[in-house]
């Protein structure tokens, strides 16, 4: 088997260098944009006593070492959002960032251990106002690159178009036949059996140690993300309040909450809230994410007790996160989300694959 060629290899250098320029220039469609908006770009620490607190989200440790010799462990953030939301609570209303962020166990035409998210928060906006950045940053891509169209292997999408809003209900009847939320109790939290039943009868095999949540997962992948962004980009919203750890709960339906995905081709692309400001919710909801970690993957993560007394000084705001390397792949139109990586990560497992 012959190696892969190195990044810096010339030949290969010169077939990414396309798709290179273009990252640039949507990097500088998106600063404009949010300048535009009358937006702070705001630059904060990768090392962080807590990565975050998502159950299936697996971060890079790292000892913090004193002059003295005293250690502590720290992680390297899977997100920027605990620090972009101490800023709000020290008074900043409108701020994006482009963050590097790393998140282990993540490699794929889609995924990389260390990528840029782009993320922004508008202090007393509704949730709805983060649909409209979301177009408006589709378009500005597109337009930086030239695009006339994103394609994702076989699939297109409009990135112009005014995007279709989908809650995950209506996904769930409309694409697998199953009433999502039948499986839900009144605060939101899943019955694993109904939504068991609704899966196996649309074809999806479910383990005896599924949980709701890896049921909800695997109908999710099989059934619904194929059919959103296709002709034009989608707005999955209103998720079960049981997956929105960090999203305040629906006013209209205490079942659902303001958490929304952008899919563009059947990629997604975004994720965002109606932001939780109550800080012992917010405590009970990361206890109960460590809790499974805990079950599925033999760990937990700390919580950020400087994150949770911020929450308390936070305003109401909205915020999204947008996988910025995602969104140049699809303007530049690579294949593989190393296409759009000046210098990926080295792969340590994959000394023998074929080069492409």
């Amino acid at each position: 088997m012959q190696a892969p060629s190195p990044f810096w290899d010339a030949r290969r250098h010169a077939d990414r260098r396309p798709f290179l320029v273009g990252r640039g220039a949507v990097t500088d469609a998106v600063r404009a944009h949010f300048r535009t908006e009358g937006f702070l770009e705001v630059e904060t620490a990768c090392l962080q006593i807590s990565p975050g607190n998502e159950a299936h989200l697996h971060a890079f440790r790292t000892p913090l070492s004193a002059a003295d010799g005293r250690a502590r462990e720290m992680y390297l953030h899977t997100s920027p959002e605990f620090a972009c939301k101490k800023l709000l609570a020290a008074g900043e209303t409108r701020i994006f960032t482009l963050a590097r962020v790393f998140r282990n166990r993540e490699r794929s035409p889609l995924h990389h251990p260390e990528f840029t998210m782009l993320e922004w928060y508008r202090v007393g906006a509704p949730w709805e106002t983060l649909w409209a950045d979301c177009a408006a940053l589709l378009s500005a891509a597109a337009d930086a690159t030239g695009a006339r169209a994103f394609s994702w292997r076989g699939a297109t999408c409009d990135p112009r178009a005014e995007p279709e809003i989908l809650t995950l209900a209506e996904a769930f009847d409309r694409h697998a036949g199953i009433d999502l939320l039948a499986s839900l109790d009144a605060r939101g939290a899943g019955d694993r059996e109904t939504l068991a039943a609704g899966a196996r009868e649309a074809g999806i095999r479910v383990a005896d140690d599924d949980g709701w949540s890896d049921v909800f997962s695997k109908v999710l992948v099989a059934r619904i993300e194929p059919h959103l962004g296709i002709g034009r980009p989608t707005i999955l919203c209103a998720y079960p309040a049981c997956e929105a750890a960090l999203a305040r709960a629906s006013a209209r339906d205490p079942r659902v909450a303001e958490r929304f995905e952008l899919y563009a081709c059947g990629v997604e692309l975004a994720n965002g809230f109606g932001e939780l400001t109550d800080p012992t919710e917010q405590r009970r909801r990361f206890t109960l994410e460590m809790d499974e970690k805990q079950r599925v993957w033999g760990e937990r993560y700390p919580l950020d007790e400087d994150f949770l007394a911020a929450l308390a000084a936070m305003p109401e705001a909205a915020g999204c996160a947008l996988g910025f390397d995602r969104l140049s792949m699809l303007a530049t139109g690579a294949r593989h989300v190393e296409d759009v990586l000046w210098a990926p990560v080295a792969d340590p497992f994959d000394d023998d694959r074929e080069a492409p």
